[in-house]
């Protein structure tokens, strides 16, 4: 492996010297991209196969769909992402213009997870590359599979001095944030988040943290249950629950309780069988870690459906957990996983308290018929990003810019997001020298007067 500061010295003259500046260049890279995916589709299947178990449908829908979709809308709007912006100019500037310049951040460190490891690797690269950046990127050592077979695919296909794959544990990250990077894109866990943003700070480079948290999902007594309970058990199983933004808890109003659970089990059932353990098509839990911590939380509360699992395997069924408190350790961390605690609500006014213990999470899920209530929930509690009547699907809109609040992350991406992400915006005034204001001098006799009445004083 080439050493790192050198590998990084050899980023920074390929960036300084201007290649990456022209619109051609960043288009003829994104079709690139776009071309590798489509060339290395059935061995991306195979790897995230062998490293999640996850099947071709769930791939396609929540990996390389996005990923091919977000290169299409920035190859297509690049041009007019990367024009400079022209914006009003007062009359105090009189004979000047004001315009923004879109100036690449340099050479960026993308440190990416284990749970989407193709998407949460590919997307913040898109946005590297249509601003201008080059990119370092460093995968997760959990998924093997996929992270050589990135490593392969980028190597094939850009140059080591413009893109890079570097593997390694997290004696690795350490050694990459020790680097002078421009830019560092993190996604992960709350805990390293933090470790992140504090070596970033060290060398005050800017940074996106795309965090997690426990994300609350909300069903009131006037939602349509059939169909809440059919999206809930969606977005909360895909991926066996390994999702950031998947339903961490649900708030379940109390007078339709034991009705909506009765129909999310039957969803459940109709998405995976009543055995999801013998179904191809839910995906394992990443390591034997993760498991073990998965069925410590089974000790808490009561276990009212599913609970089953299979170590061989790494495969928990669908479970579903009452009699839970904000005590119980369940509830202390962001599950990832295919557990979901009930709690339940009298008023909605009491949502926010519940929230409260674990709050600005990454995501927030409503399910209601009532508008003033859907409205009084988004405007009156913090939370990233999320749906109303819905779980994930925000996700999968890149005109709506993705991230955290608080605790869940810092800064946003996906669709022209990711541009600006990795864009800094350079204010310039062009001044006039075909005449000179008196007035902006201290020597003016009549500049007292004259700025009084421009500021209206």
């Amino acid at each position: 492996m080439k050493d790192i500061s050198l590998l990084v010295q050899d980023h920074k003259k390929m960036y300084r010297a201007g290649k990456t500046m022209t619109h051609t260049f960043r288009i003829h890279q994104l079709q690139k991209l776009k071309d590798m995916l489509h060339r290395y589709e059935p061995r991306i299947y195979e790897a995230l196969n062998k490293d999640l178990n996850k099947s071709s449908y769930e791939v396609l829908t929540t990996e390389l769909g996005f990923l091919l979709n977000e290169l299409n809308e920035t190859i297509k709007y690049l041009k007019d992402w990367m024009t400079p912006r022209k914006v009003k100019t007062p009359s105090t500037h009189k004979g000047a213009k004001s315009i923004i310049y879109k100036q690449p951040y340099g050479v960026t460190l993308i440190i990416s997870p284990w749970n989407y490891p193709l998407h949460l690797a590919i997307a913040p690269l898109i946005g590297a590359i249509s601003a201008g950046n080059t990119a370092v990127i460093k995968p997760s050592e959990l998924t093997p599979y996929t992270s050589d077979l990135l490593e392969e695919m980028i190597k094939e296909t850009f140059e080591e001095k413009y893109i890079t794959v570097l593997q390694g544990d997290k004696e690795t990250s350490q050694q990459l944030l020790k680097e002078p990077f421009d830019y560092i894109f993190f996604t992960g866990s709350v805990p390293v988040g933090k470790i992140i943003m504090q070596e970033a700070g060290k060398q005050l480079i800017p940074v996106t943290l795309e965090l997690g948290g426990k994300s609350p999902c909300i069903v009131d007594r006037d939602a349509k249950l059939d169909l809440a309970a059919k999206r809930i058990a969606w977005g909360k199983f895909t991926n066996a629950g390994q999702t950031c933004v998947a339903p961490d808890y649900l708030l379940v109003h109390e007078s339709v309780k034991q009705t909506f659970i009765k129909k999310i089990k039957e969803e459940i059932e109709k998405l995976y069988t009543d055995n999801a353990l013998q179904n191809d098509d839910f995906s394992s839990i990443v390591n034997e870690n993760h498991f073990n911590r998965l069925l410590d939380y089974l000790e808490d509360g009561k276990v009212i459906y599913g609970g089953q699992s299979d170590k061989n395997t790494l495969k928990i069924n669908p479970t579903i957990v009452d009699d839970i408190t904000w005590q119980s350790n369940v509830m202390q961390d962001e599950i990832f996983g295919p557990i979901l605690p009930v709690r339940t609500f009298g008023r909605l006014e009491d949502v926010v308290d519940e929230i409260e213990h674990s709050r600005n999470p990454l995501a927030l899920y409503y399910f209601s018929e009532n508008y003033q209530k859907q409205e009084w929930i988004t405007r009156n509690i913090s939370f990233g990003g999320g749906c109303i009547n819905d779980t994930l699907m925000h996700l999968g809109n890149n005109h709506l810019p993705f991230g955290g609040i608080g605790s869940s992350g810092i800064g946003k991406y996906h669709g022209r997001a990711s541009f600006d992400t990795f864009t800094h915006q350079k204010s310039v005034l062009k001044q006039t020298t075909a005449f000179d204001l008196a007035f902006r001098y201290p020597n003016s006799k009549m500049g007292r007067k004259i700025l009084n009445k421009i500021y209206k004083k």
